[in-house]
C-alpha cells in the first residue's frame, strides 16, 4: 500500500514529493485587473511552504472577456511568445516563482466558464451572453423566483459556432503556453462543475449534432483538442491534467463518462483529478446536499471520500491512470483510507487548507496521533434572511465564500477562523 509521504511521478516525468495536493479553490485576489496581485503571491508563499506534493491553484480563466467571478485571474491579451509580451511573461512568472520557491510543484487550473459566466463577470458587457456548445440556460429551478434570479445572475448563452470554438481552443493552448514560460510545472484543464469545458462533455448541456456532439466522442472532441495542441507546443516535462465529474451510477451518462476517459487517457494527460458538482447541482459546496455515492461502510474513514466508488470505478478499467480524489477529506485516517482501496494516487485538499495553508505537514508528520492529524470543519452558519432565498446554490455559495474569505485573511497575514 502507498504511504501519503511517498512520491509520485507522472507520464510527463513531473515528481510529486508526497500524495498530497492542496486543491483548487477561489482566491478572488485577482483585483479589478484580472491579474496576479501581490495578495495572491502572498497567499501562494504560505502554500508553498507547507509540504504539498503540490499546490493547484484557483481558477485561471482563458479570456477575460469572459468570468466565472469578477476577480478571476485571466489572460488579458494574446501571448505570442516571451519577446513580445514580457511584461505579461514577468507578471505571471512572479506567481509561479511564489507558488514553487519552496520546492512545490505548482499546476495551473486552467478554465473557460462559458454559460457559467456572472452577468457583471468579464468585460464583454452586461447585455452580451456568454457562450456555450448548445444555447441552453443554467436551470436554477421551475419557480419564478428561480427562472429570474437566473436569468438575471446568469444570462442565456449563444451556442458557439466553429469560428468560437476555434478562438477558444487557442486561448487555452496560448494560457498553456504562457504557464509553461512564466515557470509553472503545469495546468490542469477544468472540465468539472459545470464549466466550458464540462459543458462539452455533458450530454444535457451539449445537444450539438456536428462533429462535437451527438455521441461520448464527439463531445469529447474539444477537449482532446486542446490536450493535443497544448501537447504540441510545451515542453515534454509540462503536466497536463483534468478534473472531471464523477458520474451518478445510477445514470445512463457513466458508460459515455467511461469512454470519455479512455480518450483522455489515450491523448496522454497526466492525471485525472476527480471531483463533482454543478451550479445547478452543487454537490461539492452544498452543506445540506446528501453526498453522492456514499459508501455503504460508515466509518469516518469511508465517509470522508466523497467520490470513492467512482475513482474505484475508473480505477478498475484504467489501472495506469494517475487519479487525484478531491472532496470531503479531514484527517489522515481518511487520506490513508482511500489510498489502501488503491481508489487514487494523490488526495486533494480543499477547505482544510484554507485554514491551515501547512495542513500537509499536519498529515504527514508520523509524531502526530490520528486525533491530531486532523482538522474538524464544523458547517458555516448562514444568516437567517438567506433561508428565504429559494436557491440551493445560494446555500452552496455562502458556504464556499466563507473559505474564500479565510484565504483572503491568509493574504492579509490574519489568523484564519475555523467554523465550529
Amino acid at each position: 500500500m502507498s504511504s501519503l509521504g511517498d512520491s509520485v511521478k507522472l507520464p510527463c516525468g513531473l515528481v510529486f514529493p508526497n500524495r498530497l495536493a492542496k486543491a483548487a479553490m477561489a482566491e478572488l485576489l485577482a483585483g479589478s485587473g484580472n491579474a496576479p496581485t501581490p495578495s495572491l503571491l502572498k497567499v501562494y508563499d504560505q502554500w508553498a511552504k507547507g509540504n504539498w506534493g503540490a499546490v493547484l491553484t484557483g481558477n485561471v480563466q482563458v479570456d477575460v472577456n469572459h468570468l466565472g467571478s469578477p476577480f478571476d485571474p485571466a489572460l488579458s491579451d494574446e501571448y505570442t511568445d516571451p519577446e513580445t509580451n514580457k511584461g505579461l511573461l514577468d507578471t505571471w512568472s512572479k506567481y509561479a516563482e511564489a507558488s514553487q520557491q519552496h520546492g512545490t510543484p505548482s499546476i495551473v487550473q486552467v478554465c473557460h466558464p462559458g454559460r457559467q459566466s456572472l452577468r457583471f463577470a468579464g468585460r464583454r458587457g452586461i447585455f452580451a451572453s456568454p457562450i456555450a456548445p448548445s444555447a441552453i440556460p443554467l436551470d436554477m429551478g421551475d419557480g419564478f423566483f428561480q427562472r429570474w434570479m437566473s436569468w438575471f445572475v446568469f444570462p442565456p448563452p449563444r451556442e458557439m459556432t466553429q469560428a468560437d470554438i476555434d478562438l477558444v481552443t487557442r486561448q487555452f493552448v496560448d494560457t498553456a503556453r504562457l504557464m509553461a514560460d512564466a515557470g509553472f510545472s503545469g495546468i490542469e484543464l477544468h472540465g468539472a462543475h459545470g464549466y466550458l469545458i464540462d459543458q462539452f462533455l455533458n450530454p444535457k448541456s451539449n445537444i450539438r449534432t456536428d462533429a462535437y456532439g451527438g455521441n461520448a466522442a464527439n463531445r469529447a472532441r474539444f477537449v482532446l483538442d486542446i490536450i493535443r495542441q497544448t501537447r504540441a507546443v510545451v515542453p515534454p516535462t509540462f503536466c497536463i491534467g483534468i478534473k472531471l465529474n464523477s458520474a451518478d451510477y445510477n445514470s445512463s451518462s457513466f458508460e459515455d463518462t467511461m469512454t470519455q476517459i479512455g480518450l483522455l487517457n489515450e491523448a496522454g494527460i497526466d492525471f485525472l483529478e476527480v471531483s463533482g458538482g454543478t451550479y445547478e447541482d452543487p454537490k461539492m459546496w452544498d452543506p445540506n446536499h446528501s453526498q453522492p455515492q456514499k459508501p455503504k461502510s460508515t466509518t469516518t474513514a469511508t465517509r470522508e471520500a466523497f467520490f470513492l466508488e467512482f475513482a474505484s470505478a475508473v480505477r478498475t478499467r484504467y489501472p495506469s491512470l494517475i487519479l487525484m480524489l478531491t472532496g470531503g477529506f479531514r484527517t489522515r485516517a481518511g487520506a490513508n483510507y482511500a489510498l489502501s482501496q488503491n481508489a487514487c494516487d494523490v488526495i486533494g485538499i480543499g477547505r482544510p487548507a484554507a485554514i491551515d495553508p501547512a495542513f500537509a505537514d499536519r498529515l504527514l508528520d508520523e509524531g502526530l496521533g490520528e486525533d491530531e492529524a486532523k482538522l474538524n470543519l464544523g458547517r458555516v452558519k448562514m444568516p437567517a434572511w438567506m433561508g428565504w432565498i429559494p436557491l440551493r446554490a445560494v446555500g452552496a455559495g455562502w458556504e464556499s465564500s466563507y473559505y474564500t474569505q479565510q484565504i483572503q485573511r491568509i493574504a492579509k497575514g490574519l489568523r484564519t477562523i475555523v467554523p465550529v
